[in-house]
C-alpha cells in the first residue's frame, strides 16, 4: 500500500491529461493565428508569396503602419517554424522587439493568457534581431554578421525584415548585392519604404521610392492614410481577393482589418 507521501498513478494520469490538453489548446491557437495571416487576403496562400531571392515593399509616410504590417508577416513566418531576420536601422533591439510583442498581442487577444504567453515564449527562437546604424548599414557587413550566424549554426534565416532603410537616394547597386545575398542563402526580404506627402508619384501612382527601382521589386504594398482608417494597396504583383475588396488598416490594433467580414 502506497504512503501518503507518495504519488497515486491517477495522480500521474490526471497531469499527464492536463499537459495533453494545453498543448492541443496551444497547437490549436498557433493554427489559428497562422489563418490569419494578412498575405491570404491579397489572394497567397502562405509567406511563399515570395520566392527566394524575391523582394517586397511596404510604402508609407512615416508612422503609417509599414513596420506593423511587416512584422505581422514576419509572424506568420515564425508561426510556421520559418526564422526571420529582422535588421532594424532606426531602432534598438528592445524597440524592434516590443513590436512583435505588441502585435502578438492583438492578434492573440481573447486567448487565455498562460497558453498564450507559452506559445509566444516557443516563437522567440524563430527570430533574431539585427541593429546598424543607417550610415554604417553595408551588405558586406550584413554578410560578414550573417554568414557568422550561419556556420556556427546560431540562427539560420528563411526571410529578411529590412526596416529603416533609405529610398530617397539611389540604392540599386546595394539592392543588387542584396538580391545576391539573397539567393545565396535562400531568402526573402521585405523592406520598408518610407514615402512623403510632399512628393508627386511616378507614372502609374506609383511613388517616386519605388519608381527608381521598381524592376527589383516582385511584390509593392502602399498604405495611406483617409481620415481616421489606414487603405491597404496592392501596387505591383498582388491583388484583393475578390472576398476582400478593400483592406485597411486598424489605427489601434495596427493589425490588417478584413472589411468585408
Amino acid at each position: 500500500m502506497p504512503s501518503p507521501d507518495q504519488p497515486h498513478a491517477a495522480d500521474g494520469r490526471t497531469a499527464t491529461a492536463v499537459t495533453f490538453i494545453k498543448e492541443s489548446y496551444i497547437a490549436m491557437l498557433k493554427t489559428n493565428l497562422t489563418l490569419r495571416n494578412p498575405l491570404q487576403l491579397f489572394g497567397g496562400q502562405s509567406e511563399d508569396i515570395l520566392t527566394p531571392g524575391q523582394f517586397g515593399g511596404v510604402l508609407a509616410r512615416a508612422g503609417v503602419g509599414k513596420t506593423a504590417l511587416m512584422v505581422q508577416i514576419a509572424l506568420n513566418s515564425m508561426l510556421n517554424e520559418r526564422n526571420v531576420l529582422h535588421i532594424s536601422l532606426n531602432q534598438p533591439v528592445n524597440k524592434a522587439s516590443l513590436w512583435y510583442r505588441d502585435i502578438f498581442g492583438h492578434l492573440a487577444a481573447g486567448h487565455p493568457a498562460p497558453q498564450t504567453d507559452q506559445l509566444w515564449e516557443s516563437l522567440l527562437p524563430h527570430r533574431f534581431i539585427m541593429t546598424f546604424r543607417a550610415e554604417s548599414f553595408s551588405v558586406p557587413r550584413l554578410e560578414e554578421r550573417l554568414t557568422d550566424l550561419i556556420e556556427q549554426k546560431i540562427f539560420i534565416p528563411r526571410m529578411l525584415i529590412v526596416d529603416g532603410l533609405s529610398f530617397d537616394e539611389s540604392i540599386r547597386d546595394m539592392l543588387s548585392e542584396l538580391k545576391k545575398l539573397a539567393r545565396l542563402h535562400g531568402l526573402h526580404a521585405w523592406f520598408s519604404i518610407r514615402t512623403h506627402r510632399h512628393q508627386d508619384p511616378g507614372p502609374g501612382g506609383v511613388p517616386k521610392q519605388l519608381a527608381d527601382v521598381d524592376d527589383m521589386f516582385a511584390v509593392a504594398i502602399e498604405l495611406t492614410p483617409a481620415g481616421e482608417e489606414i487603405h491597404v494597396r496592392p501596387l505591383k504583383g498582388v491583388s484583393l481577393a475578390p472576398e476582400h475588396p478593400r483592406l485597411v488598416l486598424d489605427p489601434t490594433t495596427m493589425l490588417l482589418k478584413d472589411t468585408a467580414a
